[in-house]
């Protein structure tokens, strides 16, 4: 029995396919199908019943398979282990980052760590809070950036940034600022349920304040941000938008934004982990790497600040 062996069978067990699972795996058909009959002979379960197409497990073998996943990430980690170890930054990075951040963040330092480190293999996507809490709870991940706190003892959190938020209304030119009181008072365009950023508005707003306007005999639920400014800025509507998102806004836009004249609301921004999570040299870096881009294009606040809780109260 050896490493080699449980990849075949989680190989085959993914694609149901013996053929395609030997081409993953780079070795013949007949080779991946003799090292799992030897698999199978050495533990004494049928893993696979081959006369099913596409091939099926068995009971006994979805158990197998259960376990052998298991092991195969406690592998994973015993190398990465080593290669901290050697202080090396190298391997698969999974990184997931919500909605309302990737767009105006990975730019920043994304290319820039990935030429630094080129032994190492960054995999990005955009995905909700929840998906990024539940997929660094089974391993699926290595690291999120999300609005923080998120309040859970099986994940550890690093700080990197406060964001204000910013008024933005695309029929009325102002230029001065916003209260808090006025803002209660608008009904704003929000994004969609499930994300963070929804919860930070509505905390903000009463009942009112948190619905569409009024004058839409439709409901629009935006999931991304670039698409909640197209829609405002079309329809002549208006929202809150997070600081870094608006770096790029053109002079025109610019004069439709207000910042809050107290009680600035804002979001934190961290990377979360595993509480196991073992790659720390390379977590470190990481956040060195984005507080420095970042600290320079965001506004300092003051103590009367307001943070929004991501997850609500």
């Amino acid at each position: 029995m050896n490493i080699h062996q449980f990849h075949y069978v989680l190989a085959v067990a993914e694609f149901r396919h013996f053929e395609l699972a030997a081409e993953k795996c780079h070795i013949s058909q007949s080779t991946l199908s003799t090292m799992i009959a030897k698999f199978e002979e050495e533990v004494g379960v049928r893993i696979f019943n081959r006369k099913k197409k596409p091939v099926e497990l068995t009971l006994e073998g979805a158990m197998i398979v259960d376990q052998l996943k298991i092991v195969s990430k406690d592998i994973d980690q015993l190398f990465e282990i080593a290669r901290e170890i050697k202080g090396e930054v190298a391997g698969d990075i999974n990184l997931s980052v919500i909605p309302t951040v990737a767009p105006f963040l990975l730019p920043l330092f994304l290319q820039e760590f990935s030429l630094q480190f080129p032994k190492l293999n960054i995999v990005v996507r955009e995905e909700t809070t929840e998906e990024i809490r539940k997929k660094l709870k089974s391993r699926e991940i290595d690291i999120g950036i999300v609005s923080i706190p998120l309040h859970d003892k099986e994940l550890v959190e690093l700080k990197l940034y406060d964001e204000p938020f910013l008024f933005y209304d695309a029929k009325h030119v102002s230029g001065k600022k916003i209260s808090l009181k006025e803002l209660k008072s608008k009904n704003l365009c929000l994004m969609e349920e499930g994300h963070c950023m929804r919860t930070q508005v509505a905390e903000l707003c009463n009942p009112g304040g948190a619905k569409q306007p009024a004058t839409l005999n439709f409901e629009y639920k935006a999931g991304s941000i670039d698409g909640l400014i197209r829609f405002v800025k079309s329809n002549k509507f208006s929202t809150l938008l997070p600081y870094l998102s608006t770096l790029d806004f053109s002079p025109e836009q610019r004069r439709h934004l207000s910042p809050f004249s107290a009680s600035v609301p804002f979001r934190s921004i961290g990377l979360i982990v595993h509480q196991h999570f073992v790659k720390k040299k390379l977590l470190n870096i990481l956040r060195d790497r984005i507080i420095a881009r970042t600290s320079g294009l965001l506004p300092k606040l003051d103590a009367k600040s307001q943070m929004l809780n991501p997850i609500g109260s």
